[in-house]
């Protein structure tokens, strides 16, 4: 592989635009730059949670979600593109079948918290949430393959139960929300 980045400032965004893959320049607030940006922030979110003791299976499944989100990325910056498939949804979906299994079904809603790892991934989770909801507004505006937004829609499901893994594994348990909780104080 050649050199990709030489030279890491070109003052070609100095005027609130940004390239794309393709050569084009859009706005830097633009819908698909926010849908970026935003796949971006998650895939970071997901570094942060890989620098917690996870087991060996759960740091696999988040590298390759990793690498995931690059091409989603990638896909996202290359308009009329397609690097998600119904494969990367259809191993999201075994792998949240499989992780899911050895968990009690939730009675309640659950608190973002519990072990550092699991509040980490919780965090990880909302911002896919936006991820999700800044590339269904992309959408709406421009063509895009529906793998994204299928693909965004698993992996937010697939981190609330990670977030349950990490926390059962690390001895804590989830949690509760407790409605109309009565708080201390005067």
């Amino acid at each position: 592989m050649g050199h990709r980045l030489s030279k890491i400032y070109t003052r070609t965004g100095d005027a609130g635009t940004t390239g794309l893959a393709d050569g084009s320049r859009v706005p830097k607030d633009g819908p698909r730059i926010e849908a970026i940006g935003a796949v971006d922030e998650l895939n970071s979110c997901l570094g942060l949670v890989l620098t917690e003791a996870l087991d060996e299976d759960l740091r696999a499944l988040l590298t390759d979600v990793q690498h995931d989100l690059f091409d989603l990325g990638g896909e996202l910056s290359i308009p009329g593109s397609s690097y998600i498939q119904q494969g990367h949804i259809q191993r999201l979906e075994a792998s949240l079948d499989r992780l899911n299994a050895g968990l009690e079904p939730l009675k309640e809603f659950i608190l973002p918290g519990g072990s550092p790892g699991a509040a980490t991934c919780h965090l990880a989770r909302t911002v896919c949430r936006r991820a999700e909801r800044e590339v269904v507004a992309l959408a709406s505006s421009e063509p895009l393959s529906p793998y994204c937004q299928q693909y965004l829609n698993r992996l937010s499901d697939l981190l609330f139960v990670l977030c349950r893994v990490i926390n059962r594994r690390a001895g804590y348990a989830d949690v509760l929300w407790q409605k109309n909780r009565v708080r201390g104080g005067a």
